[in-house]
């Protein structure tokens, strides 16, 4: 596989695991933006979280800007698909920062209100993906920098 093509299944890759977080984010915007109660399997744990003042950032829901963060993903990964080189420095701070909020949301979890909510876990773990995914492109760079040795 050529370099090119390895960072091209990479951007796409990461276009579609944020699709997941786009769908994670929505369903937890529409619920905080109605008032529905979710369905966390009956996990008091859940309803701690999404309830707490944790949950929103000047009275926007936290999990609107994680929804227009991952479509932020998204869109740059689709364009860096194809070719787009503005689109891939874009990429590398969004997903940089979401790891970031990430670790501190995972923190107010465990330490400050001592409970998880399972949507919030499955957002964290689908940015640590995209993060895993950024990490490999500047590998994919190095190779088309020093191409292996042929014998």
């Amino acid at each position: 596989m050529t370099v090119s093509r390895f960072r091209t299944v990479l951007f796409t890759v990461a276009a579609i695991v944020s699709l997941a977080g786009v769908a994670d984010a929505t369903y937890l915007t529409v619920q905080a933006l109605t008032g529905e109660t979710l369905s966390c399997g009956g996990s008091p744990d859940c309803f701690r979280v999404l309830g707490s003042s944790y949950a929103k950032v000047g009275g926007v829901p936290v999990a609107l800007l994680g929804a227009v963060a991952y479509f932020g993903v998204f869109a740059f990964a689709t364009f860096a698909a194809f070719g787009y080189s503005r689109a891939r420095t874009l990429l590398i701070p969004t997903v940089g920062a979401m790891f970031l909020v990430t670790l501190w949301f995972l923190y107010v979890q465990a330490f400050v209100l001592h409970a998880y909510c399972r949507y919030c876990l499955f957002s964290a773990a689908i940015t640590f993906l995209l993060t895993g995914l950024v990490i490999a492109l500047p590998l994919a760079r190095r190779a088309h920098m020093h191409p292996p040795a042929t014998g």
